[in-house]
């Protein structure tokens, strides 16, 4: 006697059989990437082919003596220089093929910088600070004011949106360049030696407000010399002579609380 059909719908393939895991794609890929400084006799190679995935919601560190080519590598992956031969790619966009102009745009749109120095308006108050990324990007005011105050909320400082940098301590202001750098909502952090200004418990503060963003989902790559702040990261890449020595991923801590409150959410 034929067996009745089950009376479902069909599916694409059999339950027993394991669907396939949904792909990463790199936020940033650097594939075989040369810098050169200079001709002839007097041609430097601060790069000589590097490669590089960095997917979403990892966390990295590159480390590297000076002149290990580490400071070139932030160049190129921040868009401030360019490949003298190789691919680099942000969310698959080349950019090879970009002008100034759409270099800029996409600084602006795609990366979140944090640099040793702040680099904050003197005479702006931490929120006016935050804001300018998002009025070089033509948001209105209302809506800038709305991201600055969340952003500023996320790295703990919500209690200091009106103080001027000259009222903050080093280590506050480098947690309002962290929130500048957050409240366009970035396919990538990049932070360039973060802690080179700060003390050891402000550099712990920051760390900590790094760690708890990764664990909120945010992707980071810091560019550091110093094995305590490399520590912090889930990878760990070491620079050399221009090439990537080794690539390693590190043990996890136990994950914290979150740092993150419901009003302080970013789109």
């Amino acid at each position: 006697m034929t067996r009745p059909q089950p009376r479902h719908a069909a599916v694409p393939w059999p339950a027993t059989e394991p669907q396939p895991a949904a792909v990463q794609h790199p936020v940033i890929r650097l594939d075989s990437v040369v810098k050169t400084y200079g001709t002839g006799e007097a041609a430097v190679q601060a790069l000589r082919g590097v490669s590089l995935d960095v997917v979403e919601r990892d966390y990295v560190a590159i480390m590297g003596a000076s002149g290990s080519g580490k400071s070139t590598l932030m160049n190129i992956i921040g868009c401030l220089d360019v490949p003298s031969e190789g691919q680099f790619l942000i969310d698959g966009i080349d950019t090879s093929s970009l002008d100034e102009q759409q270099l800029a745009v996409l600084r602006n749109r795609k990366l979140g910088f944090v640099f040793q120095a702040f680099n904050l308006i003197p005479r702006m108050t931490a929120v006016a600070n935050v804001e300018l990324p998002l009025a070089y990007a033509g948001l209105k005011m209302a809506e800038r004011r709305r991201r600055a105050e969340a952003a500023l909320f996320l790295v703990g400082l919500e209690n200091r949106m009106h103080a001027q940098p000259q009222q903050l301590s080093g280590g506050q202001q480098q947690r309002v360049a962290v929130a500048r750098a957050l409240v366009t909502a970035p396919s990538l952090i990049l932070a360039d030696e973060p802690t080179g200004n700060l003390d050891t418990k402000a550099s712990h503060d920051l760390m900590d407000v790094f760690d708890r963003l990764n664990e909120a989902g945010r992707t980071i790559l810091l560019i550091t010399h110093e094995a305590d702040v490399a520590a912090h990261a889930k990878r760990v890449v070491a620079v050399q002579d221009g090439r990537i020595i080794s690539d390693r991923r590190v043990a996890q801590a136990t994950a914290r609380p979150p740092l993150l409150g419901k009003r302080a959410v970013l789109p």
